[in-house]
């Protein structure tokens, strides 16, 4: 099975600091033909460097407080996590540079 990242540019009508959407897109095995939508990519707070945001559902807890829970998580080793959101910056790099409308990794 292969992963690819699709980056296409945030609109004009996007948060400020968000610069792009992400998906992975599946290639072979079970998830042929599959993409997994909701990443994001951001500008950080403080300027340095971007920021990668995982899909997530929000739901209320108890109470009424707004929560959200991540739709993508680490089974075991939270390196996983941090290796999927250096895949999508690769992906981003690619993209940002070339000015082109979309960009696979």
């Amino acid at each position: 099975m292969h992963t690819y990242v699709k980056i296409t540019p945030a609109d004009d009508n996007a948060p400020a600091g968000k610069l792009a959407d992400a998906e992975l897109h599946f290639a072979g095995g079970e998830l042929d033909g599959l993409k997994l939508i909701g990443f994001a990519v951001w500008t950080r707070r403080d300027g340095q460097g971007y920021s990668v945001t995982f899909p997530t559902r929000q739901f209320m807890a108890r109470g009424g407080e707004k929560r959200n829970f991540s739709l993508v998580r680490a089974i075991e080793n939270p390196e996983a996590e941090r290796s999927l959101r250096d895949l999508i910056l690769q992906a981003y790099a690619a993209y940002e540079p070339a000015g082109t409308q979309e960009a696979t990794a």
